[in-house]
């Protein structure tokens, strides 16, 4: 009988020492819910997941200049009870509060975990069937008595489940490990892909190193090419008995969308007498003060997740029953029991949740990156000086300014004429005009290697063939560099801060018109621009239409006219800003420059702008970047079907060379394009990416710069988002071929395939008595159907008897001519071994079964189980041996 909720708290609430086992210090800690309380799992079974049971996780982290923050999941599995999922659920909330409220929790259900729970195994997740039932027990590393056959899926979220050891289990598509102790096997289906082959090789690799102390021997054998690997197939038959001709096919790896087609919403949910209350408060674009601290708040991410926000000021029930509410609004909605629940706490929320916001400030938000510069965290940063020794040392601040250095390389431009590129003169470098498309090649050395940067400016009044030929001629300059530049494409008007500093201050974006020689520009009366910027490395000037509505407070303006320009300093702006007003000028203009203050202008001024009228006047509001940390998606076709997934707690063995991965830092989108990526999921990610902006719940600025950034050639405003990361990592030795080449040879398989068939093979139905196995962290299982070990003192070995054993050269004419003596004829082992009484040949009794081995037979199977014969007690090894003619 289910247990009510009230039952629950007061049985945990009773073992007040629950969380006496937590450690507060950075890392990863489980526990498995066992009886209503929570056992420890030993890390050797980090990752081992059973289906019948719920587990707590809970990881704490520590950035560099931050407190610690935790995340609490619970694991729900496939067949576990009410009662355990109840158990998990209170004892997660009682830990949140154990931990001081600010922890996000988690709801996971098998085979939909969230990317970050499945961040804290990254060779993966193992399912494993039973659970506490079943007998739950925790053993040393090095056990080999192991029979089991996982089933590997995925080619970046890795899972293995455990099925019947038998090639029924085997399909074309996927990758399937045997495993029995001393030995792992994997099988590669022939329709596998490089990268799941790779991570199946790093889960056996794991599963040797954790659970058997690194002394289990690993072969590969590929689907499809079995010839070339024949000890190893004898392996797998001596175990499975022979390879069907034919296998089932493939099954698709990709988990159906549970995403609605709608927006995201918020909701204030409560209960009013009994009766749950759902009320919407708002849709995307959201805001952050649309959150009050005195309630708490139900965010639905289009159905794909559900976050629920705790206000501090709302009540100690409302924030308990947090979890609750989520449930029972996915029970309300007719969402899937799998759907993804987050609950967290006012001033902890999760980065996932904070992007779904148009802008969000923290309150211990903190200027500058003398205090503030954790990887992932933008602070607003101060554009002075940079020293260009350390950007190149210190790559997160590389990332953070958005500079790979202080912009003193060298450069080159060209413009697109008549689809083909011309050279610009340099006297005219950082004039860009908006009917035209220019190519801007950066070039500088880090760490003594030459680098570049591509950028592709599009005019906004450039024509569409002209933006393909820019296209395709950036194609031709990256070839001449062997592949070598980053690329990054910049929309007029959204130029990025390195673009701005490459041109020291000269920036100027012209409206319309073109710079190509011999054409003349259509004449103006008077044109109107905005300088905005504090030094030459972060100033531009850009066209804006010549009306006193273009004017703001806060910026300084240049009014040029055929014989006069007015430098027009607004009541906002600082000194910095006047001098490079000032500056800019003279590069514009060389007639006289007239200084007017905001408030103080003549006549002709405004007559020159079409009248006097009203335009932005407020102060400034000085506002922060938003605090966004940086996500990362792999973009893959590698299923035949093109996808974007998200990689949570990213690090850099996450890219994955067979595709396009997307980094998105708020202000740049990076598209990483993998060396064996193909050619469609580079235009498919960029078409992805350009939709991600434009869809983007906070309403993103479409118009966000796109850098392409090839595998090997990661400029460190890339790489500084990664935490340690290695140049080398792609230079060899960690591919899928590599890998399978470290591996053991087929010798010492060969010897352990030798070993079974001298032991021969059980029979043991699935399911029956004896011979099971406990891995780390695991209940005793029952043998699989062809298990290879025989029981220690049942069915083989009985306790000794008054009938005499056979000799050799006894008659073998039929059983039915056994003497009742026990004269008869010798049995092959296989007709004895593990038969029931009902299975054995007639006249064999099923208590001396040994009598019917010839001596021979006897000694050698006695031989090849020595590890279970040393289990017998000392009287049984004795009567045995005397039986077999040792001694």
């Amino acid at each position: 009988m289910r247990k009510s909720e009230e039952e629950f708290s007061r049985m945990m609430n009773e073992n007040n020492n629950a969380f006496k086992n937590v450690r507060r210090k950075p890392g990863l800690q489980i526990w498995t819910v066992n009886k209503m309380q929570m056992d420890p799992v030993p890390p050797q079974a980090f990752g081992n997941f059973f289906e019948g049971d719920c587990y707590i996780v809970l990881y704490i982290s520590e950035n560099k200049g931050s407190r610690q923050s935790a995340d609490i999941h619970y694991w729900v599995g496939r067949t576990s009870s009410q009662d355990e999922q109840g158990a998990a659920a209170i004892y997660v909330t009682q830990l949140d509060e154990y931990l001081g409220g600010s922890p996000v929790q988690y709801r996971e259900v098998q085979g939909y975990e969230s990317p970050r729970f499945r961040s804290y195994f990254k060779n993966g997740l193992i399912y494993k069937k039973g659970g506490v039932a079943s007998g739950f027990n925790h053993v040393e590393t090095n056990a080999y008595n192991v029979l089991r056959l996982l089933h590997v899926k995925g080619r970046k979220d890795v899972t293995a489940t455990e099925v019947e050891v038998s090639w029924s289990s085997f399909n074309k598509g996927d990758i399937f490990l045997l495993d029995i102790g001393k030995a792992i096997v994997q099988w590669n289906g022939p329709q596998s892909n490089r990268r799941e082959k790779l991570k199946a090789v790093l889960l056996a690799q794991d599963i040797r190193d954790r659970e058997r102390g690194g002394r289990a021997q690993i072969g590969v054998v590929e689907g499809g090419d079995e010839r070339s690997s024949p000890e190893l197939m004898k392996f797998l038959t001596t175990v499975l008995g022979p390879k069907p001709a034919q296998l089932k096919e493939a099954t698709s790896d990709d988990v159906p969308d549970s995403a609605q087609k709608n927006s995201v919403r918020l909701y204030h949910v409560y209960d009013n007498s009994g009766n749950l209350v759902i009320q919407e408060v708002a849709k995307q674009p959201l805001t952050q003060d649309l959150l009050k601290s005195s309630d708490c708040f139900i965010l639905d991410n289009k159905g794909s997740s559900v976050m629920v926000w705790k206000g501090k000021k709302a009540s100690k029930e409302e924030r308990q029953g947090a979890m609750n509410r989520a449930l029972s609004y996915i029970k309300a909605k007719k969402y899937p029991a799998s759907t993804t629940v987050e609950v967290m706490a006012e001033g902890a929320e999760s980065a996932i949740f904070k992007h779904l916001f148009k802008s969000w400030t923290d309150r211990d938000q903190t200027q500058g990156l003398g205090t503030t510069h954790n990887v992932g965290k933008i602070a607003k940063v101060d554009d002075g000086k940079f020293d260009v020794m350390e950007l190149h040392a210190r790559p997160e601040l590389a990332a953070q300014y958005r500079m790979v250095d202080d912009a003193s390389g060298d450069v080159k431009v060209w413009c697109i004429e008549n689809l083909e590129l011309a050279e610009i003169d340099p006297k005219t470098y950082g004039q860009f005009y908006g009917g035209d498309c220019y190519l801007v090649l950066y070039s500088y050395k880090r760490a003594g290697q030459q680098q570049y940067i591509l950028y592709m400016w599009q005019g906004r009044h450039a024509t569409s063939d002209e933006i393909a030929a820019s296209a395709f001629q950036a194609v031709n300059i990256d070839n001449k560099y062997n592949g070598a530049p980053v690329q990054v494409r910049v929309v007029m008007g959204k130029e990025p801060r390195h673009f701005l500093a490459i041109f020291k201050g000269k920036l100027i974006i012209f409206e319309g018109g073109t710079g190509r020689p011999g054409v003349v520009n259509p004449a103006k009366d008077a044109r109107l621009f905005q300088v905005r910027g504090t030094n030459e490395l972060n100033t531009k000037a850009t066209e804006v239409v010549a009306r006193a509505a273009s004017l703001s407070s806060n910026d300084v303006f240049l009014l040029k006219t055929d014989n006069i320009s007015y430098l027009w300093y607004g009541k906002g702006c600082n000194g910095d800003e006047r001098e490079m007003g000032k500056a800019m000028s003279d590069v514009l203009s060389r007639h006289e420059k007239r200084v007017v203050m905001e408030g103080q202008e003549p006549a002709e001024f405004w007559i020159a702008l079409g009248g006097k009228g009203s335009y932005a006047s407020d102060r400034r509001f000085e506002r922060e970047e938003p605090l966004h940390s940086p996500r990362l998606f792999e973009c893959s076709n590698q299923t035949g079907r093109f996808k974007i997934t998200e990689v949570d707690d990213f690090a850099q063995c996450d890219l994955d060379e067979d595709d396009v991965m997307l980094l998105d830092t708020w202000e740049e989108l990076f598209l990483w394009i993998g060396n064996s990526s193909y050619e469609y999921e580079t235009k498919e990610a960029l078409n992805s990416a350009r939709d991600y902006l434009r869809t983007h719940p906070a309403g993103r600025d479409p118009d966000t710069p796109i850098i392409f950034v090839k595998q090997g050639y990661e400029p460190p405003t890339f790489t500084g988002w990664f935490n340690a990361w290695d140049p080398h990592k792609w230079s060899g030795g960690n591919s899928y071929e590599e890998m399978k080449n470290k591996l053991s040879d087929s010798t010492s398989i060969s010897q352990i395939t030798l070993d079974l068939k001298n032991t021969k093979l059980n029979k043991t139905p699935a399911g029956g008595g004896g011979g099971g196995y406990r891995a780390p962290g695991g209940p005793l299982t029952s043998p699989p159907p062809n298990k290879a070990y025989f029981q220690d003192e049942t069915d083989f070995f009985p306790r000794p008897s008054s009938p005499t054993r056979p000799q050799s050269g006894m008659s073998s004419s039929s059983p039915s001519s056994l003497s009742s003596s026990g004269a008869g004829k010798f049995f092959d082992p296989e007709l004895l071994v593990n038969k029931t009484p009902d299975e054995l040949p007639e006249g064999v009794d099923a208590t001396q079964k040994e009598d019917y081995l010839s001596d021979l037979d006897f000694e050698n199977l006695l031989s090849t189980t020595r590890a279970d014969f040393q289990r017998l007690p000392k009287w049984r090894q004795n009567d045995l041996k005397k039986k077999a003619g040792i001694f």
